[in-house]
């Protein structure tokens, strides 16, 4: 352990957050123990509980590493000076790679956030998981606004209702295509993504300017 107690604190709580992300994947959170957790990460029960206090804290840790990583993909799609339905697929195709790469964020990313800091006891990473979600919502909501300046998309979107619309129809597509992929290309003889980019275009006109 002389070496572990080198390493910085962050370190630590990285390689057990690590650890617990593959559990939880696996088995689900509720199935997944503290033990299960100590024994993939290589410590002792007794010094996990010196980097986390609970499991809860934990997954708080994993939800807000997937806004930030979601925040990642989104800010990098519409940095891009393309035009609204070119920029719109590089959204939908950075979903696609965030959902290949962390499976595990992706199918954490629509769950229930706390919003109440005011009549509740929270975690740090619960606020800092709120404030993440928030700029996300900003950066889609630019999108949305100056696709209708420009007369590319519908005029009069409701802003915040068209976002998690957005979200639930993508977020549910992408999962879909990822659990159903066998029976996809045997039902319909499609592959993943010629299902995702059929569905894509689905959503995209039910928001384009005839």
């Amino acid at each position: 352990m002389g070496r572990r107690k080198k390493e910085p604190l962050s370190v630590h709580r990285e390689n057990i957050a690590s650890a617990a992300s593959a559990l939880f994947l696996e088995k689900g959170i509720a199935a997944t123990s503290m033990d299960d957790i100590a024994k993939a990460a290589g410590y002792s029960k007794a010094t996990l509980y010196v980097y986390f206090e609970n499991k809860e804290e934990i997954v708080g840790i994993l939800v807000l590493n997937s806004m930030k990583k979601l925040y990642d993909y989104i800010s990098a799609a519409l940095e891009r000076k393309e035009s609204t339905r070119e920029r719109y697929y590089l959204i939908c195709k950075g979903l696609v790679r965030y959902q290949e790469e962390f499976p595990f964020y992706f199918k954490m990313v629509l769950d229930k956030i706390n919003v109440d800091f005011e009549n509740r006891e929270y975690l740090p990473e619960e606020k800092e998981t709120y404030r993440v979600g928030e700029k996300i919502n900003e950066k889609i909501k630019e999108f949305l606004l100056e696709g209708m300046k420009k007369g590319d998309l519908i005029s009069g979107l409701e802003i915040m209702p068209a976002i998690f619309n957005f979200w639930g129809m993508l977020f549910g597509m992408i999962q879909l295509a990822a659990n159903k992929e066998a029976y996809i290309e045997k039902a319909m003889g499609l592959s993943k993504g010629q299902f995702l980019e059929y569905g894509f275009s689905m959503l995209y006109r039910s928001i384009a300017a005839k």
